[in-house]
């Protein structure tokens, strides 16, 4: 009968142990992705049809933007159809040239700066107005539903239909705005013919569209908070600031960042408010970063495809960078976005 040597009984004990692991599903492991791919293979088939549908309707523009704004092309150089003629693209490759000139012109940081100013503003006065009203409507006041059908409004109708409203009331000779300074006895305001006037005009049609969405969503921050903390507070003689500042106002941390962040981006983007109201002027007044880049596109001549492209990718940047700094100044304050 042969004698394993120690060494021997050591590798087959080693043996042993592998097969053992392997029938008890711990040894060697496939990798993680094959793995999630063959367990759940019937999610990635659910999820696959709307990556692709992103893939195509914003991927591919994106890359053919930045392409875009990389070269020359405009309406004169670009492939296009007269009749049965086919005229093949011409524009030329030129780097990083449009950018450095719309970095180094002063319209861009003309533009730059009321776009900054218009998205502070609207984002400031729809976040305090939004938070009154929700502090409003918690509490357990008459006709409380009735209330919020109403603010909820201007949420539900279209926008278009809202901006060509308030172009009507704005009408310096029949709008109603100005009929009511005539009946009182006041002159009327030039609401969309005055840059300084039209540029309040543009920011109270948007704070009045955006303050359903923050009242509402403030408002279910509002009603998670516990009542008895209210409660707590009240009994230790704390005033209506103290409770607002001290419990409200963290309550409503987690909600307010994301509403502020999501309000900013729709702002700085604003597209159908100020062109259906001002169409950027008078002149170039209210004129933000993203109408201007359609102007470039669609109304001046010729058509600026490559300028159009490269202030769309610079508005990407700065929203990009604007999450960026956003994100990480939550996290330094603790908070996990």
């Amino acid at each position: 009968m042969a004698v394993d040597t120690p060494s021997q009984s050591v590798a087959k004990a080693a043996g042993d142990s592998v097969a053992r692991g392997r029938s008890r599903g711990t040894g060697p492991k496939r990798r993680a992705p094959k793995r999630s791919l063959a367990t759940h293979w019937y999610a990635w088939a659910m999820v696959a049809p709307v990556v692709i549908v992103i893939a195509v309707i914003i991927g591919y523009p994106l890359v053919r933007g930045i392409y875009l704004s990389l070269t020359d092309a405009n309406e004169r150089n670009v492939a296009r159809s007269i009749g049965v003629n086919e005229i093949p693209a011409t524009y030329e490759f030129v780097g990083l040239d449009n950018y450095v000139t719309a970095i180094n012109g002063s319209q861009f940081w003309a533009t730059l700066g009321w776009t900054v100013l218009w998205t502070v503003a609207c984002v400031s006065l729809t976040f305090a107005l939004g938070l009154a009203l929700a502090n409003i409507l918690n509490r357990k006041i008459a006709g409380r539903s009735a209330y919020r059908m109403m603010l909820i409004l201007p949420w539900a109708v279209p926008g278009f239909v809202s901006v060509f409203a308030w172009r009507f009331l704005y009408d310096e000779r029949r709008g109603m705005l100005n009929q009511i300074l005539s009946g009182v006895g006041m002159d009327g305001v030039p609401w969309l013919n005055d840059p300084t006037w039209a540029k309040f005009s543009v920011i109270a049609v948007n704070v009045w569209l955006g303050i359903p969405f923050m009242m509402v969503a403030l408002l279910g921050g509002l009603q998670s908070i516990p009542g008895e903390l209210y409660e707590a507070a009240e009994m230790d003689g704390a005033n209506a600031w103290q409770r607002f500042r001290n419990i409200t106002m963290p309550g409503l941390r987690s909600v307010s960042t994301t509403v502020v962040l999501l309000s900013t981006i729709w702002t700085f983007n604003m597209f159908p408010v100020i062109f259906l109201l001002t169409r950027g002027g008078p002149g170039e007044a209210t004129q933000i970063l993203v109408t201007q880049a359609y102007k470039f596109s669609f109304e001046i001549s010729p058509r600026d495809f490559a300028q159009s492209s490269t202030w769309g990718v610079l508005i990407l940047v700065l929203l990009m960078i604007f999450a960026a700094i956003y994100q990480r100044v939550l996290r330094k304050q603790g908070e996990v976005w």
